[in-house]
């Protein structure tokens, strides 16, 4: 039978409970086992589609169209595991089935209520990753114990335990073990005090992974492992990661920590671990032979996880180049007032990635522009191409009113605007063009030369499309159209085969790319950016020896 780990947090949240599932994940996967990975969040939103970035960073979308948590892209980054609706679930997701069972008299006139209804609900939901050919399911529970909202989820984690038997659970809980620095020690209470709430609600953990700046003394492991009654190899330091997050799994495969989970679950099955491509992967990453300056112009660069999958998908492009990738966050509203000359003085490419509304659009045309003119390398994502077919046909084509009806609704030029079954929409939730769509491409186009395929799957998240009506003319101005839906009905890609390097997409790629696979537009990307750095370098010598000899 499938064997289930639960993974929770206590004292302080943004301990990386998701990174260190999706590190269990690897490992496990790493010793031929199969994985599912699954998210319980509390908050009560239906999912977090609506929610602002600023509230919860990026909304990573699945192939199925389901909007999640940004946990979801640490799983499909680190691990192969199969992710669709059924890997994340909110609170309000969880009482909305409740509800619609109750009001279709599911439930016979008995009082709904949150044991066993809710409690039940959210078993089931667990129960949905469980298949003949998955070995381990691995559920990350949202929050910190203690929290109200959390308490459900604990409950029915402790239910499930006795369901399926307590040889069959494995729980996880991750801590924090601060450093005083008035007082010159480490502090254990906290971890106490957190295993103290877990274990009230009946949750009893089997391994403690601390969260810590310094190395904890064998002593204190010692006290954790006595006063949270659990074994004394179950106590798993993990110091910060400074370097990169990609060491995580390595840092657990030191403390043997899938040792530990293939003799509790009893996972006989289990193969020796083989890890030494991760490992070389990370010295490549430690001692890169070439450097590289990208310029990120966004409206939500103050919070980085804001587009934590583009950062990250970035990251993976420079491993495979042996670079170290320089990303420079310029906010695009402060572009826009201080220009475009200044604020991209020095980049080798220029990024445009997605967002919704008017705010910042035109430092990013502007940002566009100066790419385009100084024949910088440029990749935009989502809105980066709708920007771009923008700028295209104001500065190119002689549009000076072109413009999104996102943005400017009574705009005498709509070059981008909402399809016909899409005007009538009024409800933000789910009505986007959500998850995979087929793209074709056009041969002899970068696009099609980076895929190395002429039809390819991508991801997606937005309502508004190129003007269908705008196509010939932006094509006969010099823009290539290169890449379509299947029936040639919708933009996906375009280019300008009279630039070094300069791609738009609609879709969003950055949810394919792995470190050990990255995303091929954005391994091209910055393979150009790197081109235009040696490019500027050499010219920059060649006047110099031109000077020297003047």
């Amino acid at each position: 039978m499938t064997k289930h780990i639960f993974v929770t947090g206590g004292v302080v949240s943004s301990l990386g409970k998701g990174l260190t599932s999706a590190s269990i994940g690897l490992l496990l996967e790493r010793r031929g086992l199969s994985v599912r990975m699954q998210k319980m969040d509390p908050y009560i939103n239906v999912d977090p589609g609506t929610m602002s970035p600023y509230q919860h960073g990026e909304v990573y979308v699945l192939d199925d169209g389901a909007e999640t948590d940004l946990d979801l892209g640490h799983y499909e980054r680190f691990t192969h595991a199969l992710l669709n609706k059924d890997c994340n679930y909110t609170t309000g997701k969880i009482y909305l089935s409740v509800i619609e069972k109750e009001r279709r008299g599911d439930y016979k006139g008995k009082t709904v209520q949150v044991i066993p209804h809710i409690t039940d609900e959210i078993k089931s939901c667990i129960r949905k990753v469980v298949a003949p050919d998955v070995d381990v399911a691995i559920t990350e529970i949202g929050g910190t114990v203690g929290d109200i909202e959390g308490m459900p989820y604990y409950e029915a984690i402790r239910q499930f335990a006795l369901d399926v038997g307590r040889n069959n659970c494995l729980f996880v809980h991750l801590t924090l073990v601060p450093y005083l620095k008035a007082a010159g020690e480490l502090k254990t209470k906290p971890t106490q005090h957190s295993v103290k709430e877990l274990r009230q609600i009946g949750v009893q953990p089997d391994v403690l992974i601390c969260r810590t700046e310094r190395e904890i003394p064998e002593v204190d492991c010692e006290k954790i492992a006595q006063m949270c009654n659990v074994e004394r190899r179950a106590v798993i330091e993990e110091r910060d990661k400074e370097f990169s997050i990609y060491e995580v799994p390595l840092s657990l495969v030191e403390n043997k920590l899938d040792d530990l989970i293939v003799e509790k679950l009893g996972l006989t099955q289990a193969k020796p671990l083989v890890i030494d491509d991760w490992r070389e992967m990370i010295e490549r990453m430690r001692k890169p032979a070439h450097q590289v300056t990208i310029g990120f112009v966004g409206k939500y660069v103050k919070h980085r996880d804001a587009y934590k999958s583009v950062y990250e998908a970035i990251d993976h492009a420079g491993i495979f180049h042996n670079a170290e990738v320089r990303v420079i966050r310029i906010d695009s509203e402060k572009l826009a007032i201080e220009g475009a000359e200044k604020a991209l003085a020095g980049v080798d490419g220029l990024l445009v990635p997605g967002g919704f509304d008017k705010r910042g659009i035109d430092g990013k045309v502007e940002a566009i522009r100066f790419a385009r003119e100084k024949r910088l390398p440029f990749f935009g994502i989502c809105l980066g191409l709708q920007c771009a077919t923008i700028e295209f046909a104001r500065n190119v084509v002689g549009l000076t009113d072109a413009n999104s009806t996102e943005f400017n609704k009574s705009t005498t030029d709509p070059v981008v605007c909402l399809l016909d079954e899409q005007k009538a929409v009024t409800n933000l939730g789910g009505t986007l063009r959500l998850g995979a769509y087929p793209c074709s491409l056009l041969p002899g186009s970068k696009a099609r030369a980076a895929y190395g395929a002429d039809l390819v799957s991508e991801r997606h998240r937005h309502r508004y499309e190129v003007n269908n009506a705008y196509r010939e003319l932006l094509t006969s101005n010099g823009l290539m159209i290169s890449g379509t839906s299947p029936d040639g009905s919708l933009v996906e890609v375009i280019e300008l085969p009279s630039h070094p390097w300069f791609v738009a997409v609609q879709c969003h790629p950055e949810f394919r790319s792995k470190p050990t696979l990255p995303h091929p537009l954005f391994r091209d990307f910055i393979g150009a950016s790197l081109e235009n750095r040696r490019a500027k370098k050499s010219d920059a010598e060649g006047s110099r020896r031109y000077a020297v000899v003047g």
